[in-house]
């Protein structure tokens, strides 16, 4: 079969069942794991996020919606070439990768129609379901088995070490300027991991909220995951946070207990490797119940405490030990 998934959950989820030599495209976003790189782009965004700031993607997005127009193109020209079976596509969010519409439009248009599947996990509950889907649909159900109860195994260990265990109030901080909550499936992912989302609600898209609003909920702890940024971009602006007077307010900076997690790798996207993220969660939530070492480049915590009366210019982060 061949097959063109242009959502990187997707792909990550073909290569986790094998499937990666049966892969001939792939979206202008996938990039896990490394030999998806290699395949051929069938989408393009208009927005380069290396460019623009938080604030300039937020403000060109939300224009776009408004108007009608398109954040992503189809390459109708490479797929004509490739003549996929089956392309992979999603309904769930316009902006974090191209919408289902878009892709069964570009279908229709191919001389040879494929079969369109759009995934539509919204959840930690859907994870493992959307996994068996695709499997079905490209032909592999038998691939899928070892992959989802290695996976599920995961997710009871982590749930069932952590009933019991305190459980401090955390903030998933999706988008920096302007602050975004993170939604759909990382509430769950909050709560298997021992922790206590004190303002995302499962199964809920995620939303616009206000510093006063991110103040009053008083995290004692913040994950700082913007959307599709790993750490590196994430720190290229993360003191705009210093901008912000309720900043210092915050338990979980005047405890220092801020982290910057690689977003893009671990938390923004419903494919196998969200379950190595809700192992890093509850490692930084509870690190004496889950002493495994956080894998190197996934996470980085507040250096020193940020209180009311510091002055600090810029924020620093170090390696979780």
């Amino acid at each position: 079969m061949r097959i063109c998934s242009l959502l990187p959950a997707a792909t990550e989820m073909l290569f986790a069942l094998g499937l990666g030599d049966q892969v001939v495209a792939v979206s202008h976003e996938c990039d896990y794991p490394p030999e998806a790189t290699r395949k051929p782009r069938a989408t393009n965004g208009l927005v380069d996020p290396r460019l623009l700031s938080s604030a300039q993607i937020d403000e060109i997005v939300a224009q776009s919606v408004a108007e009608g127009h398109r954040l992503y193109h189809v390459d109708l020209d490479l797929l004509r070439e490739l003549q996929p079976d089956l392309l992979i596509t999603q309904d769930l969010c316009t902006v974090c990768a191209i919408d289902g519409g878009e892709v069964r439009l570009a279908a229709g248009q191919l001389e040879h129609p494929p079969r369109v599947l759009s995934l539509g996990t919204d959840s930690l509950n859907e994870l493992f379901p959307s996994i068996r889907q695709l499997a079905e649909w490209a032909e592999a159900s038998a691939a899928a088995d070892a992959l989802i109860d290695g996976l599920a195994d995961r997710l009871e260990d982590v749930r069932a070490r952590a009933a019991g265990l305190p459980r401090p109030s955390l903030v998933c901080l999706e988008w920096l300027d302007p602050a975004w909550i993170a939604g759909h499936w990382m509430p769950e992912v909050v709560e298997a991991a021992g922790g206590n989302d004190a303002l995302g609600q499962a199964g809920l898209p995620s939303f616009r909220a206000t510093w006063t609003e991110i103040a009053n909920a008083a995290p004692e702890v913040l994950i700082v995951m913007p959307c599709g940024f790993g750490m590196e971009r994430t720190l290229e602006e993360i003191d705009v946070l210093l901008t912000v007077p309720q900043v210092r307010q915050l338990p979980a900076f005047i405890s220092g207990q801020v982290y910057v997690v690689d977003s893009s790798g671990f938390f923004s996207r419903a494919g196998p490797r969200l379950i190595d993220g809700l192992e890093m969660l509850a490692s930084l939530l509870h690190p004496q119940a889950f002493p495994d070492p956080v894998p190197a480049g996934s996470a980085l915590r507040l250096a020193r405490p940020l209180g009311p009366g510091t002055r600090q210019q810029h924020l620093e982060f170090v390696p979780v030990s």
